[in-house]
């Protein structure tokens, strides 16, 4: 059995895709508007322009604006610990899961009452306190896991000598291994610069290792144990999430040594142009794609597959899904403002337009009823829908929620730039997190 059932991981999930996507008509990081109005620190960038439509229309239909700032990657806690000490901060802020209501309890809105949140499907998809009151409300269900252009692939397919004949052949790690590495000799033949787009490990672009990679052997940790935290993370399956890794890195479009200076968006841009064959991320990344210029990478060929690390049984196992963000009100923000921002959120959540807008242009799954209708229209959110609904596969939940802090995930990460740069072997990567863990949690 699973420590959470799938009813509860699209509660649990479904927040993290909520805060996280509501990231973005960005209008710079200097600060809110009217004292009255609507301010939503955002802290993901790349819904940004959805989010600009979002809001555009909102003040076209309603005549009040919605400000929306978006924190440099990585810095979200200590922006929105500067910008609530400003005369007009965020009236509509991001908390990752109970860390985060935790650190934030003290400006968190108890939203039980809301029409937004008995819009819920199920309301234990709500971020709760330690009183059973909701104070945070999701915005979505998001998966991630391989991104593939299927084009590439079948191109590999039909080379003389190729070790796999089909996509249906992978199904765990040693088929994954086979298939990337012998991709990766004939890159030339498939018009390929590597196997994997490059591992970004610059700072702050570092989360799909430290954090969504990660995610897997403290998964299949917590799954072995039957809870859903523990104060000593041990790295049971070091080995496998350190072999997952060094595929990434050893099949890449870059050597090692480069990944200290890329970014997602280089990344995704490698895949857009059809330089390489597979992208870690997840369906928020439909529009990073789309949108690249020169991107040669077909609607009908973007797809999705499980990430194998090496567990056994792993074979049954779908891509990961689930959400650590929620959204609540700032409990300091005056009354008229509170007020609004409730509004906007009703509408974004449960008005035939708000919830339209919301599916269409950021692509998301939403737990509300309004939602139900509302099947996202890109193809990583169609997949993700199709994941979702398969009974024939586990989730992998995302249990990184349950992460200390976002130091000890950046300090993570360095570990692993100086692990892929040759500066640090893996043994001192699996001692500061094990030991941090212990630290932080204790």
């Amino acid at each position: 059995m699973h420590p959470v059932s799938r009813r509860t991981l699209l509660g649990g999930t479904a927040a993290l895709t909520a805060a996280s996507a509501l990231a973005a008509c960005s209008n710079g990081s200097s600060g809110g508007g009217s004292s009255d109005g609507i301010y939503f620190l955002n802290f993901k960038p790349e819904s940004e322009s959805a989010f600009k439509e979002i809001a555009k229309t909102y003040q076209d239909a309603k005549g009040v604006e919605v400000k929306v700032v978006t924190a440099a990657s990585g810095t979200y806690e200590q922006t929105l610990k500067s910008e609530v000490a400003k005369s007009n901060p965020p009236t509509l802020f991001q908390m990752n899961g109970p860390i985060g209501l935790a650190n934030w309890k003290d400006y968190a809105t108890d939203m039980s009452e809301t029409e937004t949140a008995k819009a819920l499907i199920d309301p234990s998809m709500g971020l709760k306190g330690e009183d059973g009151k909701i104070y945070g409300l999701p915005l979505a269900t998001e998966g991630y896991g391989l991104i593939y252009n299927a084009a590439i692939l079948d191109k590999y397919f039909t080379l003389p000598g190729a070790k796999v004949a089909s996509i249906d052949e992978v199904k765990g790690f040693d088929a994954l291994k086979a298939l990337a590495e012998d991709m990766q000799t004939k890159k030339d033949q498939l018009g390929i610069k590597g196997v994997f787009a490059s591992t970004s490990l610059s700072p702050g672009e570092d989360w799909r290792w430290h954090t969504h990679l990660a995610n897997y052997p403290l998964f299949y940790e917590l799954r072995d144990a039957n809870a859903t935290d523990t104060k000593a993370f041990k790295m049971t399956y070091g080995d496998q999430y350190k072999q997952i890794f060094d595929l990434y890195l050893n099949n890449s479009t870059i050597p090692k040594t480069e990944t200290s200076a890329k970014t997602v968006t280089d990344s995704m841009s490698e895949f857009a142009l059809g330089q390489a064959a597979f992208v870690q991320n997840g369906n928020w990344a439909w529009s990073q794609i789309s949108e690249v210029d020169g991107n040669t990478v077909k609607e009908e060929n973007i797809r999705f597959m499980p990430i194998y690390i090496g567990v056994e049984g792993e074979e049954n196992s779908g891509i990961a899904i689930g959400t650590e963000s929620y959204l609540t009100i700032n409990s300091k923000a005056s009354e008229a403002a509170q007020k609004a921002t409730g509004e906007f959120l009703t509408w974004l959540f449960t008005d035939p337009e708000g919830s339209k807008l919301a599916a269409e242009k950021l692509g998301i799954i939403a737990p509300y009823t309004a939602f139900a209708e509302l099947a996202p229209e890109d193809p990583l959110g169609k997949q993700v829908s199709e994941f979702m609904n398969n009974k024939d596969l586990y989730p992998i939940n995302w249990v990184f929620q349950i992460y200390p802090s976002q130091d000890f995930k950046d300090q993570f990460g360095q570990h692993l730039s100086q692990y892929a740069s040759g500066q640090e072997d893996w043994a001192a990567v699996i001692e500061y997190v094990t030991t941090e863990w212990a630290a932080e949690k204790a």
